[in-house]
């Protein structure tokens, strides 16, 4: 991995002489109906707009364009879901078949452009159909992770006001079925706004009452449909129209709704298939998300069928559906040539198999990269992921506002020596600098804010929905000129990129400003521990103190103090005595969001014994109750 021979820097040069010029080669890649305009008109928008005056369609690009350029019979979806024990493969036509034959029936139902349609679905083929079924009309999809609280969704249902609601009968967890109707109608009732009509799609593990003159039974409207011949075509719309609103947890408890355009979200995803990931048309790709995620939403469904790939749809978890070698069994299976997913999911496989057992059965001879993102990969599990699979690990760093990655290593570009704990280099499009509180840039190697220099790339958000004026001042007024990423970190000698937390992951103690992510690169480099996190606890002499939570390696059978012991003179040997690290828990899990995030927020209000509302994405609520038991049986805590 030479330096040199990797085109980044010619290529990121390149970008920051002509902006414009970059970013309209890449635009040729893309079916535009009408040609853009202009490549960025900077007096459009909040900040400026992508590519105004272009006419394209999305779902074209996805589907359509494949099938017109004779590669109708290769897969495009493989759906694989050990949780029910099924599989199948839709090829480019029969994708196309059925995204128009679902377009049909939305329309027969009202949704027209600009109309806004909420998903509320599991991992199933009907999801993917569905965010591609409303791209085609011009509608604007919204898809809320399936499952999620009811209160939750009702204030998305208000706030997006949506024509149609699309959802299922229930999501299949491990050993439990999720009955998602009860939930859909409690939101509905919840909700200042009703939506006209919902298609249920009833699965065959959970059947479900439907609402008379509200509910529709999806398979039975697909069957008259499909009699009927009914088909919608690619209906065309602006570059600068919205194709989708994604949910992130507003701190006013109001969701904030990230807009994504057309026309720049196609630009810079195809990019990234081919200069971030090294990927080309035709091979099978494995994104281990959920659609209800941006990961799901820009790489499981998007640039995988914008380039011409297969994708892969996964219903299973890293562990338990049978076994930790669920990974595996996946990427051998298909020939999957890269995988993406969350390094909670390296740490669970580590922690029931960290000797790797379960990778000698499979043939992974075809898989060459693993990419991590969602929060920070920990050196030691990108290590262990490096001895285990022997393959390029690639840590990258990107958020649900952005849409496509920040800071990365740039593989189809030629791979950059990796640095454990960095997200690598910044992405063109991006220009990255650290600021101090006051907005001033701080010199290499000091922890700050991560803020990206404006205009954002193509892709990032424009706005939120029909909120400019929150946008500007959540993301845009902290320091003008930039967008401010709530990140923290530091950019090294090197120009690489480390993000260490969120900015409110940095904790002050007695005056020194110290990283959590620092201390649990410590914590995690510990051998027998599997995962940890640390949180900044309220401190009446120093203000606040580190509290490390470790979860241990399957088969680690010494007394759990004597490991607590050795991790507090980790860190006082790694970082020093003014971390004042002193209190290490030993627990058996850490509180987690659907998506693999840990709930460090939540740990820290328990820990100060505050008020907090039950998080509406965590994976399961009595760890919570375990982590107040492991504070007071350490005599601190609520």
């Amino acid at each position: 991995m030479d330096a040199r021979a990797s085109r980044y820097h010619d290529t990121y040069a390149r970008w920051q002489r002509d902006p414009e010029g970059f970013w309209g080669e890449a635009a040729c890649e893309i079916d535009w109906i009408e040609q853009p305009k202009k490549v960025f008109d900077k007096d459009a928008g909040v900040y400026g707009r992508w590519f105004t005056g272009g006419v394209v369609n999305t779902c074209w690009n996805a589907v359509d364009r494949h099938v017109k350029a004779g590669r109708g019979a290769q897969t495009a979806v493989i759906y694989d879901s050990p949780i029910t024990n099924s599989q199948r493969k839709l090829s480019y036509s029969e994708l196309l078949t059925e995204v128009s034959t679902l377009a049909a029936m939305l329309g027969d139902l009202g949704v027209a452009k600009g109309d806004r349609v909420i998903l509320y679905m599991p991992m199933v083929p009907e999801a993917l159909i569905g965010m591609l079924a409303c791209a085609r009309i011009g509608a604007i999809h919204s898809v809320v992770f399936g499952g999620f609280a009811a209160k939750e969704l009702a204030t998305r249902i208000d706030d997006a006001k949506p024509k149609l609601i699309l959802s299922a009968s229930c999501g299949i967890e491990p050993g439990r079925v999720v009955k998602y109707k009860p939930l859909l109608d409690q939101a509905i009732e919840l909700s200042k706004f009703k939506p006209p009509h919902v298609l249920i799609l009833q699965r065959p593990q959970e059947q479900c009452e439907l609402t008379p003159g509200r509910d529709h039974d999806w398979a039975a409207l697909r069957e008259k449909a499909i009699v009927a011949k009914k088909s919608a075509d690619c209906v065309p719309v602006l570059s600068t129209d919205p194709l989708y609103i994604l949910y992130t947890s507003g701190t006013t408890g109001i969701p904030k709704g990230v807009v994504r355009d057309n026309g720049g979200h196609l630009v810079a995803l195809k990019w990234s298939m081919k200069n971030l990931y090294g990927i080309e048309p035709g091979e099978v790709w494995w994104s281990a998300s959920d659609v209800g995620w941006v990961v799901g939403h820009s790489y499981i469904v998007y640039a995988p069928l914008f380039h011409g790939c297969t994708t892969i749809l996964y219903e299973g978890k890293p562990v338990g559906t049978p076994d930790p070698g669920a990974f595996w069994r996946v990427i051998s299976e298909h020939g999957a040539v890269a995988m993406f997913t969350a390094p909670t999911a390296f740490r669970a496989i580590k922690k029931e198999d960290p000797n790797a057992k379960f990778l000698a059965k499979y043939d992974m001879s075809k898989f060459r990269t693993l990419f991590l993102a969602g929060e920070r990969a920990d050196p030691d599990t990108v290590k262990w992921a490096e001895d285990t699979l022997k393959v390029p690990i690639v840590d990258h760093w990107w958020q649900t506002e952005t849409g496509w990655c920040i800071a990365g290593n740039p593989v189809g570009l030629g791979l950059l020596p990796v640095k454990h704990g960095s997200a690598t280099v910044p992405m063109p499009g991006y220009e990255i600098h650290v600021l101090d509180e006051g907005g001033k840039k701080l010199p290499a190697n000091k922890t700050g804010s991560i803020a990206v220099k404006l205009p954002l790339p193509p892709s990032n958000f424009p706005t939120l929905w029909m909120q400019d004026d929150r946008f500007k001042e959540s993301y845009l007024t902290q320091f003008p000129g930039y967008y401010a990423t709530a990140d923290a970190g530091f950019i090294d000698d090197d120009g690489y990129v480390y993000v260490m937390g969120r900015t409110d992951d940095i904790i002050n103690v007695a005056g020194h400003r110290l990283s959590t992510g620092g201390m649990e690169e410590v914590l995690s480099s510990h051998k027998d521990v599997a995962e940890c996190a640390v949180i900044g606890m309220k401190d009446e002499l120093k203000g606040e103190v580190p509290c490390g939570f470790i979860v241990l390696k399957a088969g680690v059978n010494r007394p759990p103090s004597e490991i607590e012991k050795e991790i507090v003179a980790l860190v006082r040997e790694k970082i020093g005595p003014v971390a004042a690290f002193k209190i290490a828990i030993t627990v058996p899990r850490l509180p987690k969001t659907r998506s693999g995030k840990i709930l460090r927020g939540t740990m820290k209000k328990i820990a100060d014994g505050d008020a907090f509302n039950m998080p509406a994405t965590i994976d399961d609520p009595v760890i919570l109750d375990e982590i107040g038991n492991a504070l007071k049986g350490k005599g601190v805590g609520a």
